[in-house]
């Protein structure tokens, strides 16, 4: 069962099926980004990946109250929406090793994978780039009158591209089905959000009249109830929204990018993973209600990194495209 594939019942509680599904989609992800690090480092997997690492709540309690038909659109940092909205590590790992296996058959690599089958309408490795893209989708749904939501990921790097504004504009003229989630993780690229974004966040899309929020983007139960109701919302026809959702990478802004200690303390990182790590939160409150024993959780991780490992060796395995391909699938 993939997060894609949940029907969420607006006004219910998740139980303990649905926290646990949560833990599981968190650790593929955490499990999944450990090893395309580890690809990276053995020199194995071609090109850069930016690691979502620390931000796994967000993606999934996100992602868990959509339906498999809504849209998303991701970022550069996007293997956790992908994996959350329903891809499979396997075709996962294909793309980022260049393979035919792969979402966009190895010609799209980390930053540009996309799975229209499960919603996905793509990775992008311009800063805010899909704003128009998930705008679109939701200007079709409400055209054709589908009831489909798109849901637009942006880090807070986006705040400063031009284009976010032009379609908060459109969004709110034609009351669109979508909702706009900036995942704050505090750093742009090198620099602290705070000396790059004048005023209040929740101001700008407030300005368009648009209803802005901020999430605790650690704790997925949080998430999911924000987004199940702005979710409802964007269905019943009563425009677009934006969420906050507070968060840190563990890792650098990419894989090469391993000494951050000229931009950011060492002890930072390690309150947060130590404190706020969004898997053991999850963990630590399922323990608490009795909802899941520690034992649940060592069997998740062996079951988890067993499909991981296999998802490398499938990709490992898997033959480049022909030559042949070359110009096939590429629009300019």
């Amino acid at each position: 069962m993939t997060a894609g594939a949940k029907q969420p019942i607006t006004g219910s509680a998740p139980g303990a099926e649905q926290f646990v599904h949560m833990y599981r989609q968190m650790l593929r992800i955490r499990l999944f980004e450990e090893s395309v690090n580890d690809l990276y480092t053995r020199a194995v997997m071609p090109g850069l990946a930016h690691l979502y690492i620390g931000e796994e709540a967000v993606a999934v309690g996100i992602c868990e109250a959509l339906h498999r038909d809504d849209y998303i659109t991701s970022t550069h940092r996007g293997h956790g929406h992908c994996l959350a909205k329903g891809a499979t590590p396997d075709r996962m790992f294909a793309e980022l090793l260049g393979k035919e296996a792969g979402y966009c058959r190895g010609k799209g690599g980390s930053m540009h994978i996309a799975d229209p089958a499960s919603g996905n309408l793509g990775a992008n490795a311009i800063v805010g780039g899909s704003v128009g893209i998930a705008a679109g989708a939701a200007f079709s749904a409400k055209t054709l009158g589908t009831k489909q939501v798109a849901v637009c990921f942006f880090g807070e790097g986006a705040l400063g591209q031009g284009l976010l504004y032009e379609v908060f504009n459109l969004a709110k003229l034609w009351s669109l089905p979508v909702i706009y989630v900036c995942e704050n993780n505090m750093y742009n690229e090198y620099t602290h959000y705070s000396e790059t974004t004048a005023g209040d966040i929740l101001a700008r899309p407030a300005a368009f009249g648009i209803p802005a929020e901020a999430v605790d983007g650690q704790d997925v139960r949080a998430v999911y109830a924000v987004a199940s109701r702005l979710v409802e919302q964007a269905r019943e026809g009563k425009g677009p929204s934006f969420l906050l959702a507070n968060t840190y990478r563990y890792k650098g802004h990419h894989v090469g990018d391993v000494s951050r200690e000229y931009y950011r303390p060492k002890k930072e990182e390690s309150d947060w993973m130590t404190y706020r790590d969004p898997i053991q939160l999850l963990a630590d409150f399922l323990i608490a209600e009795k909802l899941a024993d520690q034992i649940k959780f060592d069997v998740l991780q062996t079951e988890v990194k067993a499909e991981i490992d296999a998802a490398v060796a499938f990709a490992m395995k898997s033959p480049f495209p022909g030559v042949s391909q070359v110009q096939e699938d590429v629009y300019a």
